[in-house]
């Protein structure tokens, strides 16, 4: 027998596949590719897709690697700000979100006072725009990071207009 909570699951993890999906073909040229671990601009060790959980300097990858870690990370972090997120929201709002707390964090969502104050009144509107506010590293504007939340706002906005 298929309960409600049980169906409910199912719709759920099937509309996260498809912005799960648009988040990765997203994520992938901002982040670009690195098959050998190196310094982040603020000194973390990362590898491939801005992967930083668990690389130490040394580590060295394949791309069908950094491709299948991509994929598996995105779908960690869709998971982690579904409690947080409103069940309902557009493919392309979803995965500018998801683009968001890959770049930042998978907590960033549901803990930013900024970020979880939007959500939670539910101003996703708001909380495309306020994206834009994240753009530093190391406490210093980043040009990268500032085109990267441009983008992620207007994918973001674009999804709420074509509800």
């Amino acid at each position: 027998m298929v309960t409600k909570n049980k169906a409910a699951g199912a719709a759920a993890g099937a509309a996260a596949g498809a912005a799960v999906a648009i988040a990765i073909a997203f994520i992938a040229p901002w982040e670009g590719i690195e098959l050998r671990a190196y310094r982040d601009i603020v000194g973390v060790p990362t590898i491939c897709y801005g992967e930083t959980r668990g690389v130490q300097m040394g580590d060295a990858a394949t791309l069908a690697q950094c491709d299948t870690q991509l994929a598996k990370a995105v779908a960690e972090f869709e998971k982690a700000g579904r409690d947080c997120l409103p069940a309902q929201l557009p493919d392309k709002t979803r995965a500018a979100l998801l683009s968001f707390s890959y770049n930042l964090g998978p907590r960033i969502l549901c803990t930013s006072p900024t970020m979880s104050k939007l959500i939670k009144v539910r101003d996703i509107a708001g909380a495309c725009k306020a994206m834009t506010l994240f753009n530093r590293a190391g406490g210093k504007v980043v040009r990268g990071l500032t085109r990267r939340r441009e983008a992620e706002k207007a994918l973001c906005l674009d999804g709420l207009a074509g509800k």
